[in-house]
């Protein structure tokens, strides 16, 4: 082993002093930095308290602080000078972050509707993965009794069910925005197919402009429409009746209107069930910029009507054919 022949005790003792310094020098940065970081969360927070309190709030606190602090501690010139202060600063920068705090509340709660948009039509996408089984299956059951005893109905049925899942399953693949075009093709195979199972006493009729049928339109809630003015309004009734679904725009809104000449708008708990959950997801959806109304036509029967805002849904992203 080798020793350097210059170095001397006091160098091993000045570097020993050195070393033990350190540490102590890195913990008083360390505290220096957390006192700093708290003066700065305080004086901000001190600040977001003056953007957000009153006037008269912050001249009530003024005041008392003059008359508590003030004459306790004999300083009420330094109170008086942070008073001053503190109404500058208000006066100054409070607007400004108020508005940056509104800002940011407002893109919290936009967000926050967002997912719950986003969580109900996760729910109405699994409603319908059930009902579709379920639906599908009553079919096929009255397509299988009809091919015994009346084949040309059953074909019918048949060929209606076809149109049906073609409508319904690229909309359940997709993900995109519903268009009142793929609402209105569904309802269109589902009044046909009701039509085979009434024998003739359902006559629908579809009365809706090409030029909308690329709004957008939430999914199920037209054929919830439907299904509910058949089976409270022409079903119960003896001769049937006629069952017509039409859209218009009016003061720049999406009028999707489900007109039956059944036996009229009745109160009941499933009719109420359907209406009230189209209530709360048109609620969640646009807030209070839509609305469904029932109303009793003069002529009789019923007419539900459902008013969005007008909107073009975005053209699906044409698919890459490779060179």
């Amino acid at each position: 082993m080798t020793t350097n022949p210059m170095r001397t005790p006091a160098d091993d003792a000045a570097n020993r002093s050195a070393g033990a310094k350190t540490p102590r020098s890195t913990t008083t940065r360390q505290a220096v930095r957390e006192i700093r970081n708290g003066v700065v969360a305080m004086w901000w927070g001190f600040v977001d308290w003056l953007a957000i309190v009153s006037w008269w709030m912050l001249l009530l606190v003024s005041f008392l602080s003059l008359i508590l602090v003030g004459g306790i501690f004999k300083h009420p010139v330094l109170v008086f000078s942070l008073i001053i202060a503190a109404f500058i600063v208000k006066a100054i920068a409070g607007g400004k972050r108020k508005a940056e705090l509104t800002a940011t509340a407002a893109t919290k709660r936009a967000e926050t509707e967002q997912l719950e948009r986003t969580v109900l039509e996760a729910r109405m996408e699994a409603l319908q993965a059930q009902i579709e089984p379920h639906f599908l299956f009553n079919t096929l059951a009255s397509i299988d009794q009809l091919i015994l005893t009346d084949p040309p109905r059953a074909s019918r049925m048949q060929q209606s069910l076809i149109r049906y899942l073609r409508s319904a399953m690229p909309q359940l693949r997709e993900g995109s925005r519903p268009t009142l075009g793929q609402q209105v093709n569904l309802s269109t195979a589902f009044l046909e197919i009701m039509a085979v199972r009434m024998e003739g006493r359902l006559q629908p009729v579809i009365n809706v402009p090409e030029g909308l049928k690329s709004a957008v339109f939430p999914s199920m809630m037209l054929q919830t429409l439907v299904e509910n003015a058949i089976k409270h309004g022409l079903e119960p009734k003896a001769d049937g009746g006629r069952l017509e679904i039409r859209a218009e725009i009016l003061d720049g809104q999406l009028a999707v209107h489900v007109q039956d000449d059944g036996i009229g708008f009745m109160p009941k708990a499933e009719v109420g069930v359907g209406l009230s959950n189209i209530r709360e997801r048109l609620k969640v959806l646009y807030g209070e910029r839509a609305e469904l109304i029932v109303s009793v036509p003069a002529e009789g029967g019923t007419c539900a009507t459902i008013k969005v805002p007008y909107e073009i849904a975005p053209s699906p992203a044409s698919p890459t054919i490779p060179a």
